[in-house]
């Protein structure tokens, strides 16, 4: 069980050799649990950052050709629908009631989670759970939230007869690479955040969650108000609103040529993704290599990070302070 929070300074520094023990403890735990992995594709059931989590491994699967689906269990009334898709509920904490209720509402064979803490009652209530280890995490998640998206892939490559890509080892590396290189753009990053009134987070299909968590920690962290949504998504109408904002991108062709529109308007542009667009002075480029579509959102994860609690510092701001307190959240 994890107990209580650390800093989101201490969670950062430390997160590089965290995720790297974690990718190869989850590894292990995957292949143990591989008989479980089978038969109709996984529904993946989460709230905030953990149903963002889901989307990467969504569309692994079912670029497989595997039925797959991430709901929000804050939107589903209980019972749950009878279906043959097991459940793999997802939950840091391990405590979140929404979650809880509806896995608690279907069959126990049906019942999987992925969660930090394993003798939560998310844990305790499945049949097959994958534990992140208890890792220590900040109160804005960030190490739980990068080893949630590694476990989530793993299972999704492993689905069905397949197997975790082997490369997963050497993803670490490229993550504290991205570390060192955010410390040398992160002047001409904020010189585009401090003053934003609103930033709008688009992202590439399969990388939706980094564009729906990089708003929910803009919001959290900087208080800036934010919009996540996918780049389709986007297109069709709500970037029209495009204004003294400031907008962050991640993806490939597509999303460097919006970043071209958008800048050649006049507008705050941050691109990350493996393909550069035009420069200009709006625009902030932020490289990215090229690797697999599970693994991708874990980086993307750590720009906005990054973003956010430099953003929030910079605007004089706590970046571990909550303003709201809720008691109906998680269950005891």
């Amino acid at each position: 069980m994890v107990k209580g929070y650390i800093s989101l300074a201490k969670a950062r520094a430390s997160q590089a050799s965290a995720l790297e023990r974690a990718i190869a403890e989850i590894g292990e735990e995957v292949t143990t649990a591989s008989e479980a992995f089978k038969g109709p594709g996984p529904i993946f059931m989460g709230i905030g950052a953990s149903f963002a989590a889901c989307s990467a491994a969504v569309w692994a699967l079912r670029s497989r050709g595997i039925h797959s689906w991430r709901l929000n269990g804050g939107e589903y009334p209980v019972p749950f629908p009878a279906s043959s898709h097991p459940v793999i509920a997802v939950s840091q904490s391990g405590k979140s009631t929404e979650t809880l209720a509806v896995l608690d509402s279907i069959d126990r064979s049906l019942r999987m989670s992925v969660v930090n803490a394993k003798g939560s009652p998310v844990a305790t209530a499945s049949s097959t759970n994958i534990s992140l280890g208890a890792i220590p995490d900040s109160y804005a998640s960030t190490i739980g939230y990068t080893a949630t998206i590694a476990a989530l892939g793993m299972i999704a490559e492993a689905w069905d007869g397949g197997a975790a890509d082997p490369s997963w080892a050497d993803l670490p590396a490229a993550f504290r690479q991205l570390e060192s290189e955010l410390s040398e753009q992160i002047s001409a990053i904020l010189s585009r955040m401090e003053s934003a009134a609103y930033v709008d987070c688009a992202a590439i299909a399969s990388s939706a969650g980094s564009a729906e968590v990089g708003s929910l920690l803009l919001r959290e962290i900087a208080r800036i108000p934010s919009t996540g949504m996918s780049t389709r998504q986007y297109l069709h109408g709500a970037m029209e609103s495009a204004g003294k904002g400031v907008h962050i991108l991640f993806g490939d062709e597509r999303e460097a040529v919006l970043a071209t529109t958008l800048t050649k308007a006049g507008h705050h542009t941050i691109l990350a993704g493996p393909v550069q667009a035009e420069a200009n002075e709006w625009l902030t480029y932020i490289a990215l290599p090229r690797v697999s579509v599970t693994q991708r959102p874990i980086l993307e994860a750590l720009i906005m990070q990054t973003i956010a609690v430099e953003t929030a510092i910079a605007r004089r701001l706590d970046p571990d302070a909550f303003v709201f307190h809720h008691n109906d959240t998680k269950v005891a």
